[in-house]
């Protein structure tokens, strides 16, 4: 393979496709007017933004006034949940949640129970999936948001969000997703699906890092979330990063009109390095529901080794993949996502997580298979717990 880097993080960011790119390059040097000023050249830029917002909504299935370009992904999850709820913390202080979200919504509503909210974190079968019926059981009077992840960032998992959006719908509570990992790996639409609010981040389909948006449905109240100035319609100050919005709304266009063929290639891909993992290497599991997934996510734990031994070895092999979230890869604690769909401590430890994307080939997968039996029996040969379950089996 060379020197070439196998990368398989797909989940955690992607780089920045060339068109993308070159779309980008006249809003920083030469078209670079600030979009709140008259003459020509804040016209231009001003209409840059508003291209990119019809682009992000058509997209979804929304009208680009519901639209509104933010920092990333976890901006967008903060404004949501903080917002939606301070908007209607007269109608009642209770959310719903699940256990398996990003962090950036957790946190968030860690946040609102610190300052008087209740949240209920609703539990995960074995596959990572939220039951429909545990969310109308835990509907309250005073419940006014319901936030699920539209798929896992880690299992991979897809959540039954339209039955959950219909729940909220019929009891009049507001439904807000995080989308950051399905926008341009499976088609959207946030009509079909009753979703209220949807937050996405442009560094997981080919656009620039630092670039997000939250679609909010017409009527739904949501106030500020940084105040300042007048932009995003008054919804969120600062001056718009416009080469960066420019590139959000080429690279959700390209994403949108190749969702097809794109799922089509991740999927054989997937299905493939499953296949072999769980025929070749003995101990390990699939994680998330083997169809309910989304096309470029493959997640395994080995039992016996460490993952993070595993990803260190894979790297001298110029393989880039990941043990879980890339935000708390700093982290020694197992995955809350593992934990809460059954695994015990030391499995979740040894789990890899691989997430293909444009540029990968079969020529990966091969690759892939020739190097990683060899290293997860090295770990395994100095694993104490391995030798005495060999010799049982013996």
């Amino acid at each position: 393979m060379g020197e070439r880097i196998v990368y398989l993080d797909h989940a955690a960011t992607t780089a920045v496709r060339r068109e993308v790119l070159e779309a980008m390059l006249p809003y920083f040097a030469d078209n670079y007017g600030n979009p709140s000023s008259i003459y020509s050249l804040g016209r231009e830029a001003k209409k840059a933004i508003e291209d990119s917002r019809e682009k992000a909504a058509a997209a979804i299935g929304a009208n680009a006034r519901e639209i509104y370009f933010t920092g990333s992904g976890s901006e967008a999850d903060n404004w949501a949940i903080k917002a939606i709820a301070d908007a209607n913390r007269e109608k009642g202080k209770h959310i719903i949640t699940s256990a398996i979200e990003h962090h950036a919504v957790l946190n968030s509503c860690h946040y609102l129970e610190n300052i008087g909210y209740k949240v209920t974190y609703l539990p995960v079968d074995g596959n990572g999936l939220v039951s429909v019926n545990d969310v109308k059981a835990s509907i309250r009077k005073d419940t006014t948001l319901i936030t699920v992840m539209y798929a896992n960032n880690e299992i991979g998992t897809i959540q039954p969000i339209a039955e959950i959006g219909q729940v909220a719908r019929e009891k009049g509570i507001i439904f807000h997703t995080d989308a950051v990992q399905a926008i341009g790996n499976i088609p959207i639409d946030v009509e079909k699906t009753n979703i209220d609010a949807l937050s996405m981040s442009g560094h997981k389909f080919y656009g620039p890092k630092g670039t997000g948006a939250l679609f909010v449905r017409k009527g739904i109240k949501i106030p500020s979330f940084i105040h300042g100035g007048g932009q995003e319609r008054g919804r969120r100050a600062s001056t718009e990063n416009v080469p960066g919005i420019v590139g959000f709304g080429i690279a959700i266009e390209k994403a949108s009109l190749e969702v097809d063929s794109y799922n089509a290639k991740l999927l054989r891909l997937r299905d493939r390095t499953i296949d072999q993992v769980l025929s070749n290497i003995p101990f390990t599991r699939l994680n998330g529901d083997r169809t309910k997934r989304l096309p470029g996510n493959v997640n395994i734990s080995f039992d016996f080794i460490e993952g993070e031994s595993l990803l260190l070895m894979l790297d001298m092999k110029n393989i880039a993949a990941s043990s879980g979230s890339a935000c708390t890869s700093g982290s020694l604690d197992p995955s809350h996502v593992l934990l809460s769909i059954g695994l015990p401590h030391e499995t979740a430890h040894g789990s890899l997580r691989l997430t293909f994307g444009r540029e990968n080939t079969d020529a990966d997968v091969d690759y892939l298979m020739e190097v990683l039996p060899g290293l997860v029996a090295r770990l395994r040969e100095m694993s104490p717990l391995y030798e005495n379950k060999v010799s049982k089996l013996n």
